[in-house]
Order: structure tokens, then C-alpha cells, then sequence
């Protein structure tokens, strides 16, 4: 998970530095989209909104839901 979103934000910079800025958007849209989705569903699967864990709860905003 964490390499793969290392290697995806990689590609991106360097689609950046080469003046892709079309690759670079779709890059980031299809790296970050499927991951913000797998951290709301953990966030709403496993209730840990309702059980008052806001260190939990900011883990999952930063994207670091799995590694909990």
C-alpha cells in the first residue's frame, strides 16, 4: 500500500517536472481516489467515528487507516 502510493506520487512529480500536466492530474486522481475511498469505508465499516478515537479518526484523514 505505502509503495505503491510512494511509486504513484513518484510518477506524478516527475510527470510535473516534465510538463505533463494532464498525466500528472490522472496519475494523482486514480492514486488518491480509490485510497480515499478505502479510508471512508474503514471509517464507517468499523464505527470509529462513534467510538470518540480522534487519533484514529486523524489517522484515516492522513490516509494511514490500514496501517492501524
Amino acid at each position: 500500500f505505502m509503495s505503491e502510493m510512494a511509486a504513484a506520487l513518484c510518477l506524478s512529480a516527475e510527470y510535473g517536472n516534465t510538463g505533463n500536466s494532464m498525466w500528472q492530474m490522472l496519475t494523482l486522481l486514480f492514486a488518491l481516489f480509490p485510497c480515499a475511498l478505502v479510508q471512508l469505508s474503514l471509517v464507517f465499516i468499523h464505527r470509529d467515528v462513534s467510538r470518540d478515537r480522534p487519533l484514529v479518526l486523524l489517522l484515516h484523514l492522513l490516509q494511514l487507516g490500514p496501517l492501524v
